[in-house]
């Protein structure tokens, strides 16, 4: 990262760690549509509910480890051995029903997969007009939850998704594109819309 982009406008919740910054300028709000990438954003949302996202992020590199790079195919596998393994990981969140879950729902995404195609035409399908684009001035004034991140938490919960409520999933939407809730005057709400288009 270069002095000039160290000196440009940005949200302010990033703050000035290293990690945290680099993540919302390369990463926060670019359309993804990537399976791999769609799921290991689903499971580390979810992973992070009750928690601080710059925790999740200084453990990202050990979650890539521990759940073999977010392949959902070998996700799908773990059984009891993996279990223990992952609750004996201190470099992980060591919760029991998430990890269960993050391996419960590896299942059901290959069945997403089976049915639609892909994560991300399962997903991406929500946003009929490709990404809505909002004009926060302080990100504070954007919302926690949406109509359409409940409606995509019930469709997900329905097709077997688990830890994945409104908030979770409107996170989600967040972090993988679908929505830019940078603010307008963050030197990357425009680069985000210009990706986008």
């Amino acid at each position: 990262m270069n002095s000039g982009i160290l000196n440009c406008p940005r949200c302010p919740w990033c703050g000035t760690d290293p990690l945290y910054v680099a993540y919302h300028d390369t990463e926060w709000g670019v359309p993804s549509h990537d399976d791999r990438h769609l799921f290991e954003m689903f499971v580390l949302e979810g992973m992070q509910s009750g928690l601080s996202w710059i925790t999740i992020l200084r453990k990202r590199a050990a979650f890539r480890l521990a759940f073999k790079n977010f392949d959902p195919v070998r996700v799908a596998r773990f059984g009891p051995d993996e279990i223990t393994k992952l609750l004996q990981n201190e470099r992980i969140i060591r919760n029991r029903a998430k990890i269960e879950a993050s391996i419960s729902n590896a299942q059901v995404a290959l069945t997403v997969q089976e049915k639609y195609g892909s994560l991300d035409v399962f997903f991406w399908r929500f946003a009929e007009e490709g990404q809505f684009v909002n004009k926060w001035r302080d990100y504070k004034e954007a919302p926690a939850k949406t109509e359409l991140s409940e409606r995509i938490s019930k469709e997900c919960k329905n097709a077997g998704f688990k830890f994945f409520g409104p908030t979770v999933a409107y996170a989600f939407m967040q972090a993988v594109g679908m929505v830019n809730d940078h603010e307008t005057t963050c030197f990357r709400y425009p680069e985000v819309n210009r990706i986008r288009k």
